[in-house]
């Protein structure tokens, strides 16, 4: 790991801090710092650009002029797009500029950056800042006094209020909290200053999130006072029975034989299904009334197998329904 020297605010050492070598030495990506950097200016811009089409810009409803015989070339409308006050054709409209980024390129990203400037020697760490009352001046001097030049990014605490109206006038003074530390702010900075408290390393990282299992809940025995259960009547029930506690084992004189595959389940066919007895002793009365029936238009006597109906029969025929006896 590579060491660095801790900064007082006056400009001595306080000793040495090791950097994490998962966060300040690795090789830095220059690929994935250029597309993360360039999605995060992407995700910058408002995007509320806009022009009218012709259908958007006032006037142009009337056609200028008839189709033929004036010579000139023919026109619909003087907001198309080719006359000077029309609308625009394929113009930009208002929309989202923002890039979907894996959260693991935007930390490998941050992690290149820092590693890129720690091989420069421009990662500083201070012990504290210490500062009693907030004043720009003391900020000023404390900056030149650990060497910080140019574009410095500032890593605070959010509890460390009076460092930061301390340093927040400074205008080549970029100030963040540990939380917001980016790639694109470390790139554009000559040098990045740490505390002791705000230093990141590999174990300050959220952990992976553990893959969600299953757990079983141990099988309890059953309470003293509760009656034990009954005796199994299947082979099923008597491996189940030898699993638990308190219970006796199952008598072989009491089970079942078994049962026929074929008695359980019964085909639904005209001798098994009543609906089919009653429908066909309905179809034979109307057949008896219907004899009877043409037999009386005709003159003749009615056939001896003919039953009577508490109904007379209407002439001209009879209706007929899916309705069974049981249902009338």
């Amino acid at each position: 790991m590579a060491q660095v020297t801790i900064k007082q605010r006056a400009g001595g050492d306080a000793g040495t801090v090791e950097l994490d070598d998962a966060i300040f030495g690795i090789e830095p990506n220059t690929a994935v710092m250029h597309q993360v950097v360039t999605a995060q200016l992407a995700a910058r811009r408002s995007g509320t650009q806009s022009t009218k089409t012709r259908a958007e810009v006032r006037g142009g409803g009337a056609k200028p002029w008839k189709q033929k015989g004036t010579g000139r070339a023919r026109q619909g409308s003087i907001r198309s797009p080719q006359w000077v006050g029309g609308g625009v054709a394929l113009g930009p409209k208002p929309r989202s500029y923002a890039q979907r980024t894996p959260k693991k390129m935007v930390r490998l990203a941050l992690r290149s950056a820092l590693s890129d400037r720690a091989s420069e020697g421009k990662v500083i760490v201070v012990d504290d800042w210490g500062f009693d009352t907030p004043r720009t001046k003391d900020a000023i001097a404390a900056l030149a006094a650990i060497g910080a030049t140019g574009k410095v990014l500032l890593v605070l605490d959010g509890d460390d209020i009076t460092a930061w109206k301390s340093f927040r006038n400074i205008g080549d003074v970029h100030i963040l909290e540990t939380g917001q530390l980016n790639a694109y702010d470390v790139l554009v900075s000559d040098v990045v200053v740490f505390t002791r408290s705000t230093l990141p390393s590999a174990e300050g990282e959220a952990p992976a999130r553990p893959k969600a299992t299953r757990e079983r809940a141990p099988r309890s025995a059953p309470a003293a006072s509760a009656p034990s259960d009954p005796t199994p009547e299947s082979p099923e029930d008597d491996d189940m029975a030898s699993d638990l506690p308190n219970r006796p084992p199952a008598d072989p004189s009491k089970k079942s034989a078994p049962v026929d595959a074929t008695d359980r389940v019964k085909p639904v066919t005209e001798k098994t299904d009543p609906r089919f007895e009653a429908a066909r002793q309905k179809a034979a009365k109307e057949d008896a009334l219907r004899a009877k029936a043409t037999a009386a238009q005709a003159g003749e006597a009615p056939p001896e197998d003919a039953e009577d109906d508490d109904k007379p029969a209407k002439s001209g025929g009879f209706s007929f329904s899916n309705t069974t006896e049981d249902d009338q």
